[in-house]
């Protein structure tokens, strides 16, 4: 492998934004996001050179790294601080910085009213710094401080605003959560180490071979519930929704393009791992599958537009994991419906953004209604946005979930046939409550109250929006284009297994369209035709009810974690008093006691003490008498 020294320099220049706008406090308030949003736009221009560097090199030669220091020498456990760029990584930082400097314009704008601006371009630059660190570690220790990274900056964006309770209360939610999903990378990397001896990425595929399936089965859970709490699949998936409460920008880029991906990034980064795991893999293609209806479910009953597109977010990663989980012939087509997604549903994100920002910050789409005549820009560049995720051709959803959902069907036997339904019935979904954001926010008549003034945002916003939608239009045939991203990815996800075609990609096609159709017009005549309520119904149905309590997932959560947890906690404060503490104090006690009673014979009476050296002068005469016999 080629070394580089200019790799550190992708994260290097996000972070010193982040640490000079941190340090420099109130007195960098007017050129901040100024020079955050210079520095992203820097290390994405930084991106692109490296790319074209790695397009004039050989296929075995385009991988690139660079050690930075020696981190930790311990034994025979060394690891050095280094960096890896391959075609796999170079996708995920042209991501990053890319979508990312669109939406740090797009905020210039979006939080230009707000106090602390400076403080929250300075935690954007911190979160694209620890993606970059996340996705160009050279192993999996590495990868963690980047994961925790990406964490702790999620954290801070999501509570921004942690003067509202409830915001204070989602961050700590997400973050908790996340950390349940970072004990499995954890000890993904302990038991690497265990039975390896290594947790580089290079050492780990190297030593696979030689590694017993259990231990490569255990590392691959491991991943599996990291992967899970990060990208919010189930059952980790709790926090997602609630995490919606940051800064709209937030969600476009922490919860739409970047963070929630890492997940797909660390399986498929992983692969060598699940390859050689079936029993960790299926498990993949399960979590994918579940979260994927899990998603769709709770998206039909979201009366809040951007906890509406958070449960598409995680629909649309359960694709991406299921994609991940079907082994070397779903890697390409998961990393491909990543990056459409970053462009789409960044891009109707930012959507929501402009519409809350031009009502007032109302997020309940039954008080919303005919924006489109006062938005046009934010209609038009939603609704591209909102045919890429239906995957009506030729936008970039169709060439990249139509390929998850023809592998799905070739998985073959019954397996194929149920992933293959299960991802057809989520398109269908998707369709249905999509097609209700787009009715209840632009079409029909207006709901809201007069605290309301729509209008169309600023060009500081719209020009984001617009440069998103016209990758919602054109990257999925980019990247399909010659099966470009597959062959550019082939070096790293070799396959050699022989894949029969159940169903012929047209029939798959029509087949995906047609689910379309129904779920579109399902959605038209229960919103369209029939009109909307500006209050939300009271006599839904059961599952409706359920969905609006994202499918019971707190409940859950608190009857079957925290309650017991609970009970735990106070048992074992009880064992520690009782037990513990018991008889600690019972020492204690004794020697009092004891002392006590030692204390009376301390009375400053002359005639005790007389008396005492009499009877201790006697006993000493009687024991040397009894020596003496």
């Amino acid at each position: 492998m080629m070394t580089s020294t200019g790799l550190v320099y992708l994260i290097a220049l996000p972070l010193a934004g982040a640490a000079i706008l941190l340090l420099a406090g109130r007195r960098s308030d007017k050129w901040g996001h100024l020079l955050a949003t210079g520095l992203s736009a820097a290390s994405f221009f930084l991106g692109l050179y490296q790319l074209s560097l790695m397009l004039g090199r050989s296929s075995a030669q385009r991988p690139i790294g660079q050690k930075l220091f020696e981190w930790i020498s311990v034994g025979t456990f060394k690891i050095d601080a280094g960096l890896l760029l391959d075609q796999l990584s170079i996708c995920f930082v042209l991501l990053i910085t890319g979508v990312g400097t669109i939406i740090h314009i797009y905020s210039i704008a979006y939080m230009s009213h707000d106090l602390d601006r400076r403080r929250f371009f300075a935690f954007l630059n911190f979160f694209i710094a620890a993606m970059l660190l996340l996705v160009l570690g050279d192993s999996y220790l590495n990868l963690y401080v980047g994961w925790e990274g990406v964490g702790l900056a999620s954290y801070l964006l999501i509570g921004f605003w942690n003067q509202k309770p409830a915001y204070a209360t989602a961050s700590k939610k997400a973050f908790i959560m996340n950390r349940v999903g970072d004990m499995g990378l954890s000890f993904a990397v302990m038991i690497a180490f265990a039975t390896m001896g290594t947790v580089s990425f290079s050492g780990i595929k190297a030593a696979a071979e030689q590694t017993s399936t259990a231990a490569l089965t255990g590392i691959g859970i491991m991943l599996l519930i990291a992967a899970t709490g990060k990208s919010a699949q189930f059952p980790l998936q709790a926090w997602l929704g609630d995490a919606m409460a940051g800064p709209t920008p937030v969600s476009a880029l922490i919860h739409a393009a970047t963070m929630v991906t890492a997940g797909v990034y660390l399986i498929t980064r992983s692969n060598f791992i699940f390859d050689a795991a079936p029993t960790a893999q299926l498990l993949v293609v399960i979590v994918g599958a579940i979260t994927l209806l899990f998603g769709a479910l709770i998206g039909t009953a979201k009366d809040d537009i951007k906890k509406a597109l958070a449960a598409s977010t995680m629909s649309q990663i359960g694709y991406m994991i299921l994609a991940a989980g079907l082994g070397p012939v779903g890697y390409a087509f998961a990393i491909m419906h990543l990056l459409t997604h970053g462009f789409f549903k960044a891009g109707m994100f930012l959507g929501a953004g402009s519409v809350m920002h031009g009502m007032n910050d109302e997020v309940n789409m039954r008080k919303y209604g005919a924006l489109r005549k006062f938005m046009p820009i934010t209609f038009i560049t939603f609704g591209l946005g909102y045919l890429a995720i239906l995957g009506v051709p030729p936008f970039a959803g169709f060439y990249s979930k139509d390929m998850i959902i023809e592998t799905a069907f070739n998985a073959g036997g019954i397996k194929g046939i149920i992933l293959g339904s299960v991802t057809l019935l989520g398109a269908g979904i998707t369709a249905f409550y999509m097609t209700r954001v787009m009715i209840l926010t632009f079409t029909g008549t207006s709901r809201w109250d007069e605290k309301a003034h729509p209008h169309e945002s600023p060009w500081l916003m719209w020009l984001p929006m617009a440069i998103l939608a016209v990758g919602s239009v054109t990257s999925g045939y980019l990247l399909s284009n010659g099966d470009a991203l597959a062959h550019w990815l082939s070096p790293l996800f070799e396959s050699h297994e022989e894949h029969h075609e159940l169903l012929p990609p047209i029939v798959v096609s029509a087949l995906a369209l047609t689910l379309v159709a129904i779920g579109v017009a399902i959605a038209f005549l229960k919103y369209s035709r029939s009109g909307v309520d500006a209050v939300a119904p009271s006599d839904v149905s059961i599952l409706t009810t359920i969905a609006r309590q994202d499918l019971m997932q707190d409940r859950f959560n608190e009857v079957v974690f925290m309650r017991p947890g609970q009970v735990l906690t106070s048992a074992l404060v009880k064992t520690d008093e009782v037990i513990i503490d018991g008889a600690v104090h019972g020492v204690a006690r004794s020697a009092l006691g004891v002392g006590a009673s030692l204390r009376g014979l301390q009375n400053g009476f002359v005639r005790s003490y007389a008396a005492l050296i009499l009877i201790g002068a006697l006993a000493l005469i009687a024991a040397i008498w009894v020596v003496a016999q």
